[in-house]
C-alpha cells in the first residue's frame, strides 16, 4: 500500500492475528528481534512466571489483532476469561534532534538505505546511530505495558504476550521499529532520499576558487591606469542665484520670491559640502556628521538664512512661531546649529558632580581675583550671579554655549566652546564692551 509522507495511514498501522507459533524456541529471528526480546527478558531470560506464561499466550494465538502507532502498540489479548483483554506497550519516541542524527547516518551510508528498502536492519545503521547518541532498539525498562486485567505485574502475561508478537513483526518488517520510535516508513524514506540526493549535490558542487586579497586586485588595477586629477579649487561662497524672470504673470501657485531663496540655500549648502568634501581626509579635521533634521528644525535653518520678509513671515506661520521666538532660534542655529537649538529651550539634568567641578574650575580660573559666582537656573544652566549672563551646557555634556538676557529673555549670544572659563570671560567682557 502507498502512503503520502506524514499521513495518518502512514502512521497508524494494523496487523492481522499472528498464526501459533508451537515448537519455536524462539520468537525472533533477526538480530534486531532478539535484540526486542532482550530488551523485555532482561539480561537472563526468565522461564517461569509471567514472562513464560505469556510466551505460551502468544505461541497459542491468544494476541489478537495489533495496531501500531508512534510510541504505542495495542491489542485484545486472550486469557482465562470469555472476554479478551485490552493490552497495550509503549516506548518512548525519538526527539527531533535524535530523528536527525538517525538519518543522517542512515544518508551517509547507501547500503543502509538499500537494506532498508530490502526490510533489513543492518547492524552497522544501529551502531552508527548508537555513536551519535540514538538509541533506536530499546533497552531494559524502556518499554511501559497496560492492561485491562486485575494483575498488576509489570509486565502481565497479556502484555507480555503482546511483546513476543511485536518481536514477531519485527522480524518481517523492521518499520515496525521505526514506527514505534515516532516516524512511518513513507516519510522515513522521503527524508532519506531527500538526504541523499542534497549529499550527492554538495559532492557535485566544484569548490569556489580560493580568494585573491582586495589590495592586490586594487594594485593590480591602478598600475594600467593615469593619476587621478587634481582636485577643484576651493570654494568661499556660492555664485550668483539665476532670477526667476517671466514674460507675464507666473503660473498660479508660483511664488518666484521662495524659489529664488529656496535655490540661493541650496547652492550655499552645495558650497558647504563641496568644502567639507575638499578638506584632507583626516578624521581630526573632517566635520561630524549632521544631526537629523526635523522639520521644525529645518525652518528654523531656512529663517537663519536671512530670507526676505515676507518669506520670514511665511516661516513663523508655518512653524508656529512669533517673529521674536524664530528669531531667537535663528540665532542659536548661526551659533551652533541643530545642536545649538537642543539646549535653547529645554533644560536637562547633567551628573550634579561634574556641575561641582565646573564651579571649582570658575574659582581657580580667577585666581588671585573674585570669581563670578553662578547658580543653578534650571538643570543644565548656569546663571552669572549679578550679571545678565548664562551658561548653557549642551546634550552631548561638552560643549558650553553663552546666553546673554534681553527683550525678557535668554538669547543665545555666541559660539559654544569646551573651555568653560573661556565662555564665560568672552562673556563678562562682551558685556563691558
Amino acid at each position: 500500500m502507498n502512503h503520502t509522507p506524514g499521513d495518518d495511514s502512514d502512521r497508524r498501522r494494523i496487523f492481522p492475528p499472528l498464526p501459533t507459533a508451537r515448537g519455536r524456541r524462539s520468537f525472533a529471528a533477526s538480530w534486531w528481534g532478539n535484540a526486542w526480546v532482550q530488551a523485555l527478558e532482561g539480561p537472563a531470560p526468565s522461564s517461569t512466571g509471567r514472562l513464560a506464561r505469556g510466551r505460551t499466550y502468544a505461541r497459542a494465538g491468544n494476541v489478537g489483532e495489533i495496531t501500531v502507532t508512534p510510541g504505542r502498540a495495542t491489542a485484545r489479548v486472550q486469557g482465562s476469561q470469555p472476554t479478551p483483554y485490552r493490552t497495550s506497550m509503549e516506548i518512548p519516541q525519538l526527539t527531533s534532534n535524535q530523528w536527525d542524527l538517525l538519518l543522517d547516518a542512515a544518508a551517509t551510508q547507501a547500503g543502509h538505505v538499500a537494506a532498508l528498502l530490502d526490510h533489513d536492519m543492518p547492524t552497522a545503521l544501529a551502531d552508527d546511530a548508537a555513536s551519535a547518541g540514538v538509541h533506536l532498539l530499546p533497552r531494559p525498562r524502556e518499554l511501559t505495558p497496560a492492561c485491562s486485567c486485575p494483575d498488576w505485574g509489570d509486565p502481565c502475561k497479556h502484555a507480555a504476550a503482546l511483546y513476543y508478537q511485536v518481536a514477531r513483526l519485527l522480524d518481517h518488517d523492521p518499520f515496525v521499529l521505526l514506527l514505534l520510535r515516532g516516524r512511518g516508513e513513507s516519510e522515513l524514506m522521503a527524508d532519506l532520499h531527500r538526504r541523499n540526493a542534497a549529499q550527492a549535490a554538495a559532492s557535485t558542487t566544484p569548490s569556489p576558487p580560493p580568494g585573491v586579497p582586495a589590495r592586490d586586485v586594487f594594485a593590480a588595477a591602478r598600475a594600467g591606469l593615469p593619476p587621478l586629477p587634481a582636485p577643484p579649487p576651493p570654494v568661499d561662497h556660492p555664485g550668483p542665484v539665476a532670477q526667476l524672470t517671466t514674460a507675464g504673470e507666473p503660473a498660479p501657485g508660483l511664488d518666484p520670491a521662495a524659489l529664488e531663496f529656496l535655490a540661493a540655500d541650496t547652492a550655499t549648502r552645495a558650497a558647504q559640502l563641496l568644502h567639507q568634501a575638499l578638506l584632507p581626509h583626516d578624521t581630526h579635521q573632517q566635520p561630524a556628521a549632521p544631526l537629523p533634521l526635523s522639520v521644525d528644525d529645518d525652518l528654523v535653518r531656512l529663517a537663519a538664512a536671512g530670507p526676505p520678509t515676507e518669506i520670514f513671515t511665511r516661516l513663523c506661520w508655518r512653524a508656529h512661531r512669533t517673529p521674536a521666538s524664530l528669531t531667537r532660534a535663528a540665532r542659536a542655529w548661526q551659533y551652533g546649529g541643530a545642536a545649538a537649538l537642543t539646549v535653547l529651550d529645554e533644560p536637562w539634568d547633567p551628573d550634579p558632580s561634574y556641575l561641582h567641578a565646573v564651579r571649582e574650575q570658575i574659582k581657580r580660573a580667577w585666581d588671585g581675583e573674585r570669581a563670578p559666582g553662578v547658580r543653578l537656573a534650571g538643570h543644565n544652566w548656569l546663571t552669572v550671579i549679578g550679571h545678565d549672563a548664562q551658561l548653557r551646557l549642551g546634550t552631548d555634556g561638552v560643549l558650553w554655549y553663552p546666553y546673554r538676557k534681553k527683550y525678557g529673555g535668554w538669547w543665545p549670544a555666541g559660539l559654544p566652546h569646551r573651555d568653560v572659563t573661556a565662555v564665560l570671560g568672552d562673556l563678562l567682557a562682551s558685556e563691558a564692551d
